[in-house]
Parts: C-alpha cells; structure tokens; sequence
C-alpha cells in the first residue's frame, strides 16, 4: 500500500446509499484527502450530472467538486465525439444527462434516422415501446453503446433492476454486442488515471460491483478493494471470475487498509 497515490471510488454502494451517506464514509474521504491521496469519484450513475452528483455530495459533508467526478455519460461524450463524430443517437436512459453529454446528437422524433443507440441507466423509460424501438434501429445497422451494463444497483428499497438486464436482450435479438464505455471498460479507468496522473500500479479502485468495479481494476493494473456495502452479496462474489486483492467491511475501514490513522480491518 505504500506505493498508492491516486485513489478511485465508487460512488452508490460504496460512499451512499439513495444518496445518503453509509456510516463513516465522509470522514473516512477526508482522512484520505487529508493524508494527500489523489482522489476521483468514478461512477456509472445515468441519472444525475456531474455537478448535480457534487452538489450532493458536498451538502452531505463529502469534501469533493465536480472536478473530482467522472460519470459514465461524460466518458461517453468523449467517445462519441472522438470516434463517432456527427453521429445521431437514440438515447435511452432514465435521468437528465444531457449537461455531460456534451457534443452528442440525440434525436428526438420517432421518425429520424439513427446512427447509435444509446443506453444509459434503467428506469420507467425502458418500457415496450422504447425497447421495441431500439431493436429496429439496430436491425437496422445502428451501433449499441451502453454506457454500462449493470444488471441491478441498490436502493433505499433494495435491488433494484438495472439496464444491463435489458441490455442483454437487444444484444440477443439483435444479434449485436454493445460497446460498453462506463466501467468495467478498460477506457474507463485509463481516463480516471490521467485525470488523477497516475499509473495503474499506484491507484486503487474501490467498488461494491465485484466484476465491473474490482475484477475490471484489476485487469487494467489497478488494486482492487470490495466492499461489504451496496449491492454486495456473498454469492456474487464466489462467484466472480477472480479474487479481489482486498475485502473490507466498509469503505470507513479503507484509511486502516491504506496506513492511515483509524478504520478497521480487512482481509
């Protein structure tokens, strides 16, 4: 652990729940930044801006900006207008994004062409009709991007369904395969990494998604931190395609893990 300098975190699950603060996350956040660790906020939430997310953040005592937050439709924009310039999309996603979708054409009426479809978080907007729609443009020769794949996330209420449930199936009737930009893509993490400055060999991602957050960290270089909190079930993880380097209760045990003063333990 010495050799970490560049910290990136997850946001629901990890540091909230619905929003609101898991016990010891916000002094466990500035105990890090306290101790000069970079830090980015990485977080496939669809639903909220980059500054509405800080916004939040900060009015819960977390001590982080927008500048500190890399979102999975702001990541995408810069996909989009880098290697799709100009393309028209259908956008698929429940929450306003529009603010960081920026450069990005999304149409509007049923009639237009397409050249993308572009599936964000899940919501009452993925209905029959919307999905149904989707599945012609794709017929169609339209491109699949999802900005991830997240089968559920959770809530105040519980596991709720997440996109990537009905991601598979446009996948299968489509007979497609969707380009993923939000994490676990290996674009994803490089970008945090370059916004922080560092290498992966001294950043650690922590998450509570085993496959997308820690496994994907770890395959890109990164050291890999799953917490016991969010939609973390036993099950999931023995049943994940690797071993996280770390497991910890909760992410107020990560100064512990790291060296600092206080926290708990782990494993």
């Amino acid at each position: 652990m010495e050799s970490v300098r560049a910290v990136l975190i997850d946001i629901d699950g990890v540091l909230t729940v619905s929003w609101q603060p898991l016990p010891g996350t916000v002094a466990a956040l500035r105990e890090i930044r306290d101790a000069g660790l970079a830090v980015a906020l990485v977080t496939n939430t669809t639903s909220r801006t980059r500054a509405s997310i800080a916004s939040t953040l900060s009015d819960a005592g977390f001590p982080v900006g927008a500048e500190d937050i890399l979102t999975a439709p702001a990541v995408t924009a810069a996909y989009l207008t880098g290697k799709l310039p100009g393309a028209r999309c259908l956008l698929l996603n429940h929450g306003d994004v529009g603010e960081d979708l920026t450069g990005v054409s999304v149409v509007a009426g049923p009639g237009e062409d397409v050249d993308v479809v572009l599936v964000g978080g899940a919501g009452p907007e993925f209905g029959y009709a919307a999905l149904n729609r989707a599945f012609h443009h794709l017929r169609r020769g339209a491109r699949l991007v999802a900005m991830h794949r997240n089968l559920y996330w959770r809530t105040e209420h519980g596991l709720d369904l997440d996109s990537g449930a009905f991601l598979a199936g446009l996948e299968a009737a489509a007979r497609t395969e969707a380009e993923v930009t939000g994490k676990p893509s290996r674009a994803f993490f490089a970008a945090a990494l370059d916004r922080l400055g560092a290498e992966p060999g001294e950043a650690l991602m922590v998450g509570d998604d085993v496959e997308s957050d820690v496994l994907a960290a770890q395959r890109a270089g990164m050291t890999g931190v799953l917490v016991r909190t969010g939609k973390y079930l036993p099950e999931t993880e023995r049943a994940a395609g690797g071993t996280p380097d770390h497991v910890i209760d909760s992410f107020a045990q990560l100064p512990a893990l790291l060296g600092l003063r206080g926290g708990g333990g782990a494993n």
